[in-house]
């Protein structure tokens, strides 16, 4: 209708043109079309209605905040994250150092030549070398991108953020007189790396996984270990908020009956808590004070929650497609979510 509108109005101003001699311009659309006025600063009012909806929202909430579930939410998150921060910060901490100071050759030449025996090696080098799920994506690209065999990095990128001193540690601490749970989750989490990635040598395909380069960085160290640690800090301190929080609505607001029913059901009740792991998607230096906040489910469902978050959760899950791929992801992924899931059931049933 618009291009209609406008092919009759330039073909009355021609016929205008040609009867009284003037020359009419055919810029279509004429310049002045389209255009507004400049609109006056709005950022004052923008602030005016923020501050008039947060005072308006403190005069209608108020009279709620008193109220008891509020409180116990309350007392029940702030528990989790006071608890869970030194880890978490130490933990970061840790890794950005490792991340910056320790050469990538260090690991080509500590790893056995043969690919069958490099991969227990380094699931169990995760043991030695602390760092959150996010740091071990980069990490494990940039061993692959240095020569190390695939399944030996896969195996290390499962068990690092698992069974490093800094979780098992948060792990004792989380679950106190309850050592064994901290033995069953370091000893069910290299048994899923170490079998990942053996599982990946014998059947997986070179075309499977995409291999990224890896630039050589430039700089000082010290500006590295900061931009690491910063880096990992924001990005672990956001999921313990997320987790916690979700954990104190899960103790408040989903009735005690329906928790106790699903925790009930041995097999349902772990795979409830697996799943929930892979949503939540905690950082490894603090999903344990999560999982001892689900008091209504058992130690074996307690335990898959912990072995199957550092390995497959959400984030892992972007990392892990965006890294290498997506052919990779969807056959590595599931592979490494059932591993963890059948080895929780058996290392509960064994040791707790």
């Amino acid at each position: 209708m618009v291009i209609i509108t406008t092919f009759i109005a330039l073909r009355e101003r021609r016929r205008m043109s040609e009867r009284v001699g003037v020359e009419v311009s055919e810029e279509v659309p004429p310049p002045e079309w389209g255009r507004r006025q400049p609109l006056g600063a709005v950022s004052p009012w923008i602030f005016v209605v923020v501050v008039g909806l947060l005072l308006l929202g403190r005069l209608v909430f108020a009279p709620y905040l008193t109220a008891p579930a509020l409180q116990a939410w309350a007392t029940i998150f702030v528990a989790i994250c006071v608890q869970a921060l030194p880890f978490l910060a130490f933990g970061v901490l840790l890794s950005a150092a490792i991340t910056a100071f320790v050469p990538a050759s260090f690991w080509t030449r500590a790893l056995p030549k043969r690919p069958f025996l490099a991969v227990p090696v380094a699931g169990a080098a995760g043991a030695v070398l602390p760092g959150c799920e996010c740091a071990s994506v980069p990490v494990a690209s940039g061993l692959m991108s240095r020569g190390v065999t695939p399944a030996a990095a896969l195996a290390f990128l499962l068990a690092s953020p698992a069974i490093n001193p800094v979780v098992i540690v948060a792990t004792v601490v989380a679950f106190p007189g309850e050592p064994m749970m901290a033995v069953a989750r370091f000893g069910a989490s290299l048994v899923v790396a170490v079998v990942a990635g053996w599982v990946w040598l014998r059947f997986g395909r070179a075309d499977w996984l995409r291999i990224p380069s890896r630039p050589v960085g430039h700089g000082p160290k010290w500006r590295s270990f900061v931009e690491a640690m910063r880096h990992d800090f924001l990005h672990a301190g956001g999921f313990l908020v997320v987790g916690g929080a979700t954990a104190a609505t899960m103790n408040v607001v989903v009735p005690r009956a329906w928790l106790e029913s699903v925790a009930g059901i041995p097999v349902l009740s772990v795979l409830v808590l697996a799943l929930l792991a892979v949503i939540l998607s905690i950082c490894s230096e603090a999903d344990a004070f999560v999982a001892a906040s689900l008091t209504a489910f058992s130690p074996t469902a307690k335990l898959a929650f912990l072995v199957v978050g550092p390995m497959v959760d959400l984030k892992l899950i972007a990392l892990q497609t965006g890294t290498f791929g997506r052919r990779f992801a969807a056959r590595f992924i599931p592979l490494t979510f059932v591993l963890a899931v059948v080895v929780s059931m058996a290392a509960g049933e064994v040791l707790l």
